[in-house]
């Protein structure tokens, strides 16, 4: 097992203070700082003490011997790459409105572009690599997020509470057929819509949001996230788009996971992200980035639902692990908490490729050999590590995150 030295990604949207204070850095930081990324991701892996006492990449270990580092199993099946990357988000600002596509889709856009002869780094590029990128976001602290259409019915009264007659016709349509197929018709109409259009019709929906938070309306927080939307990005299709969506408080613990074609976009906080490792995002606006509109309405999922959303589940073998359970085969998430005065040991087993993340208080991993691990640290545990056990290193208590395969 070893420590990681981990890049910190400065992005517009980020903190100045949250990842700071997270890896104990001086607080405030002098740019922004978005994400903390943990992996092999060949953009920005993670670094390791190399065997001459100086440092390696994740990404060149794990290319010297990938049967060793992630498994025979795992290796075969994800072509010798670490098929998971695991992040620390801190959000001030929102993130564009995005989708990512399946695996096949990423597979044939990915062919497509190459054969164009579309540079892989070119900032219109849709699909700079071949795999897909599902998502699970656990919240570190309360998380604002837009996940997944909202239910049809939902989304009618929504338009309706809004009382204006510019969105009457909008919801009469979705009214009358509310499935999938209505969803698909109105958010193309929107997301389409000829700017000088959209410039007739956002200032009217905003001043009737405006009015119904004024009122306290049932729909108050989504009507505040749209303007806050239009406020950063004005004249954006995206912000009508918005209020097609779910609108997600996620509490401490509490986690959503983003299939192929889920339509999302991340509104503040901080949070554990663990997602396939890819690049390939699809953009439909609220963004200076690449907007792909047509891609983008080619792998979106329009089935409309409340979004589930989950704790995690115990481990059958260790309660105090609760995994979070999704269907992605290029990685799982679990977390472990311990409170104070609690410092049992929990046995991690080995056989697959795990980045352990301690996220409060500070930890011991004991193996062949004790590694203490302070909070905003984190470790790599190779396929070959036999299992590790692991306790707070004090009695204050302590909270791990474990990423692995499925």
């Amino acid at each position: 097992m070893r420590l990681l030295r981990n890049a910190v990604r400065p992005y517009a949207w980020g903190s100045r203070t949250a990842l700071a204070e997270f890896t104990g850095r001086p607080s405030p930081s002098d740019h922004p700082e978005a994400e903390l990324w943990m992996g092999a991701h060949p953009g920005d892996p993670s670094r390791v003490a190399g065997p001459d006492g100086g440092e390696q990449s994740l990404l060149e270990l794990i290319d010297a011997d990938p049967a060793g580092q992630l498994g025979p199993q795992v290796a075969r099946r994800f072509s010798d790459r670490l098929p998971f990357l695991l992040k620390v988000l801190a959000a001030e600002e929102p993130l564009s409105l995005q989708a990512h596509p399946s695996a096949e889709q990423a597979a044939e856009g990915y062919a497509r572009e190459e054969e164009l002869g579309i540079p892989r780094k070119a900032a219109h590029r849709n699909y700079p690599d071949p795999t897909p990128k599902p998502e699970l976001v656990c919240a570190l602290t309360e998380f604002h997020a837009m996940a997944g259409f909202a239910p049809a019915e939902r989304t009618v009264e929504l338009l309706r509470a809004l009382d204006s007659a510019e969105l009457a016709k909008s919801a009469g349509l979705l009214a009358g057929q509310p499935d999938a197929n209505g969803l698909r018709a109105l958010f193309t109409t929107w997301i389409t819509m000829p700017q000088q259009h959209l410039d007739e019709l956002l200032p009217a929906v905003l001043k009737a949001c405006a009015e119904h938070v004024d009122a306290g309306g049932e729909f108050t927080e989504h009507c505040r996230t749209a303007l806050e939307l239009a406020d950063r990005h004005p004249g954006d299709a995206g912000v009508l788009a918005s209020l097609l969506m779910n609108r997600l408080t996620l509490q401490p613990g509490e986690a959503i996971f983003l299939p192929a074609g889920n339509l999302h976009m991340y509104l503040r906080g901080m949070a554990i992200e663990l997602q396939g490792n890819s690049d390939n995002v699809l953009r439909g606006g609220l963004t200076p980035k690449h907007v792909d509109v047509p891609e983008l309405l080619r792998v979106l999922d329009f089935t409309c639902r409340e979004m589930p959303v989950s704790t995690g589940e115990p481990d059958a073998q260790e309660p105090r692990i609760r995994v979070y359970r999704t269907p992605a085969p290029e990685f799982e998430l679990s977390r472990i908490e311990w409170s104070g005065g609690d410092t049992d040991e929990v046995v991690l087993s080995g056989g697959r490729p795990q980045i352990v993340l301690c996220s409060e208080g500070s930890i011991v991993l004991r193996g062949e050999r004790e590694l203490t691990v302070p909070r905003g640290r984190s470790v790599w545990l190779p396929a070959s590590e036999p299992p590790v056990a692991v306790r707070p290193a004090e009695s204050a208590g302590a909270q791990v995150f474990r990423a692995t395969t499925g």
